[in-house]
């Protein structure tokens, strides 16, 4: 079974809000997902489109024919995990400070074929010619 990844680091969105939106794509058929996030409201939505879209395009560049079809592909894997946090100091009243916390995620796509389902081979159409060439040379 044929499979690809893609990869994006250093999100500047928290990772609970990322999860919110790859929550509503895992393990559904690509074009589905694409639909989903394409049409969701949700800003973490727009990163999580690009990296699925990278996903697609990185297992068919790793397809040596590179004829595969959207309709045989789903969402094998997706997963967020924590990036580093950005500490910053907000000033409160009475000479304290609130601490701020700037969360990053590191978001995870994994794009694989349905097992039993291959893309479409080209038929190719009989050569006229070559079976008039095979019937004289048996004649003989």
């Amino acid at each position: 079974m044929l499979e690809a990844r893609a990869i994006n680091r250093y999100i500047n969105s928290s990772p609970r809000k990322m999860r919110l939106v790859i929550d509503l794509i895992r393990g559904k058929d690509v074009p589905e997902a694409q639909n989903i996030l394409h049409y969701s409201t949700k800003h973490a939505s727009k990163v999580a489109e690009k990296v699925l879209r990278s996903a697609v395009k990185n297992l068919q560049n790793k397809d040596e024919a590179g004829r595969v079809e959207l309709d045989t592909l789903f969402i094998k894997e997706a997963f967020v995990d924590g990036g580093p946090s950005m500490k910053r100091m907000l000033p409160a009243p009475m000479g304290r400070a609130f601490r701020i916390v700037k969360r990053s995620n590191h978001l995870t796509i994994i794009v694989a074929q349905k097992p039993g389902k291959k893309a479409k081979a080209i038929k190719q159409v009989p050569n006229p010619k070559e079976k008039q060439s095979t019937k004289k040379s048996k004649q003989e």
